[in-house]
């Protein structure tokens, strides 16, 4: 598969490289959802980091709804964010021209 050490440590590299690329648009990604029709909105980044959440005040007096919209926007922004890891991933493997170093011949 390799000619040499040098193919396979170029090889290395470039998926270093690619893996790093990869973080970094993780992380400048933001995905927001809304529940109760926008009385709660949660907005996450690419890594699964909740970085935003605004609670509609009406809420705040109404603690069982609140922790109900809250689970579920939080469920659907956890689930906007591993859909897009896994066809990031995806396409970062076909990237490398489906190579896989790791399957046998």
């Amino acid at each position: 598969m390799f000619s040499n050490m040098g193919d396979m440590s170029k090889m290395l590299e470039g998926m270093q490289e690619n893996a790093a690329k990869f973080q970094s648009e993780l992380e400048s990604k933001t995905f927001s959802v809304k529940s109760g029709g926008g009385l709660v909105e949660v907005s996450m980044n690419g890594k699964g980091e909740v970085i935003d959440l605004n609670i509609d005040d009406s809420l705040l007096e109404d603690k069982d709804t609140l922790q109900i919209l809250l689970i579920g926007a939080l469920n659907d922004a956890s689930k906007m964010v591993q859909q897009n890891q896994k066809s990031s991933a995806m396409g970062m493997l076909g990237g490398m021209g489906g190579m896989n170093p790791f399957a046998g011949k």
